[in-house]
């Protein structure tokens, strides 16, 4: 019985076919390939070896730049650029949601548009702004102020580039989860303001916190997947920022840049697995609690 079942729905089969084949071939196999990995010693040329929790093991006891620099740096990074993006994004969303006409599309359009350029930007933009001679327009800008003595390096100072990191990625934030929270904003009953008004809504904050959060949970919880995957997975712009690599000190060196570190400039296959399967595990957990601030409980 359940087999002609099953059959009788085939044709649904061929739609979801597709996606599910790329899903399994880009997503499935290679997280069941990491893991397997994890457990072996591997330098890409030699057959992997099998040394069991040994990665794990040294990973969390031995490895002192994983301990004191990428796990650090990697959390404060994801502290402060997940949530204040999420909540950048959905401000101005929400901002821009309050305007009318051709002005909106404008406007958002101008907002989105950073997330696509952002290697370009690191070149036109960001590079000349934050150049830590007295011609880098934001070193002359302070001069010229009278707010700083000397120039700053604002990327080759370990005390600073952290904080030169947030502000770019915070600038390129407003991707497909700033859309998605828009998205949300716009297409909310607007009976539900109106019946609100009734109710005793008083002001445009009550109305945002009793009426749109709660009726935009789906699209809030794609922001905030997106922000996570996002932030967790970001690596290359201390790098492209400093021009070094190792960053500076290792004062921007994030889970992702040991990732590479030992994946393909030691070719310690195994162990840069066993790296990948940690920063996997951290973000499954972020993800969680996602979906326990956003999710509902059907879904």
């Amino acid at each position: 019985m359940e087999v002609s079942r099953l059959w009788s729905f085939r044709t649904s089969y061929l739609f979801i076919a597709p996606f599910l084949i790329c899903f399994t071939l880009f997503i499935v196999i290679p997280i069941i390939a990491a893991v397997g990995l994890s457990f072996t010693y591997y330098n890409g040329i030699e057959r992997p070896r099998f040394i069991g929790w040994s990665n794990f093991q040294y990973l969390i006891s031995q490895d002192l730049l994983f301990l004191k620099y990428a796990i650090p740096n990697t959390f404060k990074f994801a502290i402060i650029v997940g949530p204040g993006g999420y909540a950048a994004a959905f401000l101005l969303a929400w901002l821009i949601s309050k305007l009318r006409g051709s002005v909106r599309k404008w406007v958002a359009l101008a907002m989105y548009t950073p997330s696509l350029t952002i290697g370009i930007a690191m070149t036109i933009i960001w590079l000349p702004l934050l150049s830590g001679d007295r011609i880098g327009y934001l070193n002359s800008i302070l001069l010229k102020l009278g707010l700083i003595d000397v120039p700053k390096l604002w990327v080759t100072n370990p005390d600073l580039l952290m904080n030169s990191m947030i502000a770019v990625t915070l600038w390129s934030s407003m991707g497909v989860g700033f859309l998605a929270m828009l998205a949300g904003i716009l297409n909310v009953d607007t009976t539900l303001y109106e019946a609100g008004k009734i109710d005793g809504i008083r002001n445009s904050l009550q109305e945002l916190w009793f009426l749109t959060i709660p009726s935009m949970k789906p699209q809030m919880l794609f922001g905030a997947v997106m922000a996570i995957v996002t932030t967790f997975k970001t690596g290359s712009i201390g790098v492209q920022l400093s021009g070094q690599n190792p960053t500076p000190s290792y004062a921007g060196h994030l889970i992702v840049n040991h990732i590479d570190d030992y994946g393909f400039i030691r070719f310690e296959m195994g162990y840069a697995a066993a790296i990948s399967v940690f920063l996997l595990i951290v973000m499954y957990g972020a993800n969680k609690l996602s979906w326990s601030l956003f999710g509902s409980k059907e879904e």
